[in-house]
């Protein structure tokens, strides 16, 4: 996707939370200034935090100043957004609006800011190191330079994926959204059996952490599928066969697909529930 000169545009962020920050680190690391940058928090404690970290600008309400911003970043909770984004909508006409807020949809929020340019992400955690997961969704009024601005802000987070239709990205939240709290309590898992097996805790979670790592960036760099890779690995009779042959007579896989439609069916709820 095309770049484009950013080097005039102010981005104003409604919520300086943990996701918020990814994305200012982000676009500081890529060559945006501080001054591009303004945080909406009415907490004072997170606003210092952001003013000690970014250096950025920081305000406790919204004002004016949102009029003259080329994009606005939606980082609230599903449970706020009506009663914040109907409370500025005055001031949300002009700019290109990205939210990251969970299951909330564009008919909702388009009707709260009386603006058709939206542009929905689902990141997740991993956004903080660099190594996210984003899948994004826009509304046919944005353009192909909305895109590329939107590309470019979530490009210093990590990999993204651009989806077609709205509903897919509760598959996003269930698979990359909520993922890595399933890959933490794997770890936890492999870490415990170590533990029972009588490794330290220490030799346990690093033996964990890192075959992880190891797996996914083996993963990552081959050619070949996970399938194949996992059959390389498992000898008939052996070890690994042993294990993963009690993963398929106890159906792991299906719970674990079960799990992911929970995810799923809940992020469509959240919608319902919060939304129009």
């Amino acid at each position: 996707m095309t770049s484009i000169n950013t080097s005039s545009l102010q981005i104003a962020f409604i919520g300086g939370g943990n996701m918020a920050s990814a994305l200012i680190g982000g676009l500081i690391k890529v060559g945006f200034s501080a001054s591009q940058i303004h945080v909406v928090e009415p907490d004072a404690l997170a606003r210092e935090r952001l003013l000690s970290s970014f250096s950025v600008q920081t305000w406790a309400s919204a004002g004016p100043f949102l009029e003259s911003c080329d994009l606005i970043i939606w980082a609230i909770k599903p449970q706020i957004f009506k009663q914040v984004a109907s409370s500025i909508s005055a001031l949300c006409a002009k700019p290109l609006h990205l939210s990251v807020a969970a299951g909330i949809t564009t008919p909702s929020i388009s009707t709260w800011i009386a603006s058709p340019r939206i542009v929905r992400a689902m990141p997740n955690t991993p956004a903080l190191i660099g190594m996210g997961q984003t899948g994004l969704f826009a509304t046919p009024s944005v353009t192909e330079q909305d895109k590329a601005l939107i590309a470019q802000v979530i490009e210093p987070t990590g990999q993204y994926i651009w989806v077609d239709e709205e509903k897919l990205l509760d598959a996003v939240t269930a698979l990359s959204g909520s993922g890595p709290a399933y890959v933490f309590y794997f770890i936890e898992a492999l870490a415990q059996a170590g533990q029972a097996m009588g490794l330290t805790a220490l030799q346990a979670q690093q033996l964990a952490i890192g075959t992880f790592t190891g797996a996914s960036q083996l993963a990552a760099q081959s050619d070949e599928s996970p399938a194949v890779l996992r059959e390389r690995v498992t000898s008939k009779g052996g070890t690994t066969f042993a294990a993963l042959e009690h993963m398929r007579q106890t159906h792991l896989s299906e719970h674990i697909k079960d799990a992911l439609f929970a995810a799923q069916h809940r992020a469509h709820e959240l919608g319902q529930e919060f939304g129009l």
